[in-house]
C-alpha cells in the first residue's frame, strides 16, 4: 500500500497535507480499500470551524456509511466538488484527485498525527 511520506495520518484513516496554513484532507488508500467502492461523499460543513476529532462529513460505500473525522482544527473553506459527480476518485486517486476538503488551520497541529511509517505499522501494511 502507498502512504506518501510528506503526509500526516490519523488513527481514523484520514490523511493531511499542509501547505501555507491550509490543510488538504482525504482518506487513506487503506480506508478506501476497506470501504470498497465509494458511491457518495457528503460534506455539509463548509464555512464552519470544526475541532480536531469532530465529524466533518460522511463517505458512503456500497455496503456501509462511515463518518469522516477532522484531523486538525480549522475552518472548512472548500469541498472537492468533483466528488459529487465522481465519488470513485476517492478509490482511484485517494491522495491526489480524491481529496475531500481544504481547511484554514486555526490551531496547532494535534500531537497524535502519525508519520507514514507509524500509520503503516498501525494498519499492518
Amino acid at each position: 500500500m502507498n502512504f506518501p511520506e510528506e503526509l500526516k495520518y490519523t488513527k481514523d484513516h484520514e490523511w493531511v497535507r499542509i501547505e501555507n496554513g491550509i490543510a488538504t484532507i482525504g482518506i487513506t488508500e487503506f480506508a478506501q480499500r476497506e470501504l470498497g467502492d465509494i458511491v457518495y461523499v457528503e460534506v455539509e460543513t463548509v464555512g464552519e470551524t470544526i475541532s480536531a476529532g469532530e465529524v466533518f462529513g460522511t463517505v458512503e460505500a456500497v455496503k456501509t456509511v462511515s463518518d469522516l473525522f477532522m484531523p486538525v482544527e480549522g475552518e472548512i473553506i472548500e469541498f472537492n466538488e468533483e466528488l459529487e459527480s465522481s465519488p470513485e476518485l476517492v478509490n482511484d486517486s485517494p491522495y491526489k484527485d480524491g481529496w475531500m476538503i481544504k481547511v484554514k488551520l486555526s490551531g496547532d497541529l494535534p500531537e497524535d498525527l502519525l508519520t507514514a511509517a507509524e500509520y503503516s505499522e498501525l494498519v499492518g501494511a
